[in-house]
C-alpha cells in the first residue's frame, strides 16, 4: 500500500486546517470532515519506517473505538499509512488546564494565573476561608469531578486504564462537558504522547506506588491522579509539582507523611524504596486546602490513599455525599 494513496485517503476525507501542537511522537492538526463538516482533531503519530505501527498501538486504538461514553473523547477514525498512524478524534474547544488558567485570571483581576492571594469579598460566598477563593466555583468543581469520575468508572468497567490523567488531557467544550482525552495512546506507545514539545512528561499526577517502582498497578492509579486534579481545581495550582521522581515523592511525603511499614505494609519491598528516609509527619489536609468543605475533604482523602487497595473506586466515589447536589443533573440514562 503506497503512502501516497493512503495519504490521499486522509485528504479525501478531511480538510487539514491549522496545526494545534507538535510533540516528540505526534503532530496534532485541526481538521474538517469533508462529508459532515464536523471539526475534528487529526493526531499524526510518526512511525519508525523500519518497524511500522506497534501491534499494541493498533490494538489499543481499536479498543478505543469501542469506548463510547459522554465523558470520553470520541475516536472517529484511524488511517494507517506507511510511516504514520493518523488518529481522528472529535475536537474540543479547550482543556481543563487552559480553562483553569483563564478563569483564575478573571477571578483575580490579574494577568497572573496563579495569583490567588487577593481577597474578594463578593466572590465565593461558600468559601469558609476569607483569604482564599477557589480557582473554580464550587458547583463547577463538583460538576467537573463528577464527569471525570463517570469517564474513569466507564473505562475501569471496560478494564481500560488511562494512566496519564492530568488537566491537559481533560477536554472541555462550550457546554462545560468534560471528556477524557489522549486515551490508550499513552498505554499503546508506552510513553505519553505530548501535544506540545515544551511540556515535559509530567510526574505531578503519578501515584506514589508507581513512583516507587510498583509494577502491580491497576485502576487505583487513575484515582490518585483524579485526587490531585480535584485539589488543583480548588487552589489553581498543582498539588505536587515535582521535578524528578525523587522530588515528586518528597513533595508527597511532606504532605502525607513518609510512609513506613506501619502506615503502608509492603512499602519497603517496592523497587525504588529508599530506607533511611527523612521521616516527615503527615500534615492535615486543611493546611494545603484551607477552603474545602468536610465532604470534599473526605472524598479527597479516600482518593489520595498511599495503599492502592484502599483508594476509593470511581464507582463508589460517584455515590459520595460530596456529589449529592450534582448527581441528579448528570445522571446517565441507563
Amino acid at each position: 500500500m503506497s503512502s501516497t494513496s493512503t495519504n490521499g485517503a486522509v485528504e479525501q476525507r478531511y480538510a487539514r486546517l491549522e496545526k494545534l501542537g507538535e510533540g516528540t511522537y505526534a503532530t496534532v492538526y485541526k481538521g474538517r470532515c469533508r462529508l459532515s463538516g464536523e471539526i475534528v482533531a487529526l493526531k499524526e503519530i510518526h512511525l519508525d519506517a523500519e518497524e511500522g505501527a506497534p501491534s499494541t498501538a493498533i490494538r489499543e486504538i481499536s479498543l478505543m473505538k469501542e469506548l463510547k461514553h459522554p465523558n470520553i473523547m470520541r475516536l472517529i477514525d484511524v488511517i494507517h499509512t506507511e510511516n504514520k498512524l493518523i488518529v481522528i478524534f472529535e475536537c474540543l474547544d479547550q482543556d481543563l488546564k487552559k480553562y483553569m488558567d483563564s478563569t483564575a485570571r478573571i477571578v483575580n483581576g490579574s494577568s497572573h494565573p496563579h495569583a490567588h492571594h487577593h481577597h474578594h469579598p463578593h466572590h465565593h460566598s461558600q468559601s469558609n476561608s476569607s483569604s482564599t477563593a477557589s480557582a473554580l466555583d464550587l458547583p463547577l468543581i463538583k460538576s467537573f469531578m463528577y464527569q471525570l469520575l463517570q469517564g474513569i468508572a466507564y473505562c475501569h468497567e471496560n478494564r481500560v486504564l488511562h494512566r496519564d490523567l492530568k488537566p491537559q488531557n481533560l477536554l472541555i467544550n462550550k457546554k462545560l462537558e468534560l471528556k477524557l482525552g489522549d486515551f490508550g495512546l499513552a498505554r499503546a506507545f508506552g510513553i505519553p504522547v505530548n501535544t506540545f514539545s515544551n511540556e515535559v512528561v509530567t510526574l505531578w499526577y503519578r501515584a506514589p506506588d508507581v513512583l516507587l517502582g510498583s509494577r502491580m498497578y491497576s485502576t487505583s492509579i487513575d484515582i490518585w491522579s483524579a485526587g490531585c486534579i480535584m485539589a488543583e481545581m480548588y487552589t489553581g495550582r498543582p498539588l505536587f509539582p515535582g521535578t524528578t521522581n525523587e522530588d515528586q515523592l518528597q513533595k508527597i511525603f511532606r504532605i502525607f507523611g513518609t510512609p513506613t511499614e506501619q502506615t503502608w505494609p509492603g512499602v519497603s519491598q517496592l523497587p525504588e524504596y529508599k530506607p533511611n528516609q527523612v521521616v516527615y509527619p503527615p500534615q492535615h489536609i486543611n493546611t494545603v486546602l484551607p477552603h474545602i468543605d468536610a465532604s470534599g475533604r473526605d472524598l479527597l482523602s479516600r482518593m489520595l490513599q498511599y495503599q492502592p487497595q484502599l483508594r476509593v473506586s470511581a464507582k463508589d466515589a460517584l455515590n459520595h455525599p460530596y456529589f449529592q447536589e450534582v448527581s441528579y443533573m448528570h445522571r446517565q440514562p441507563q
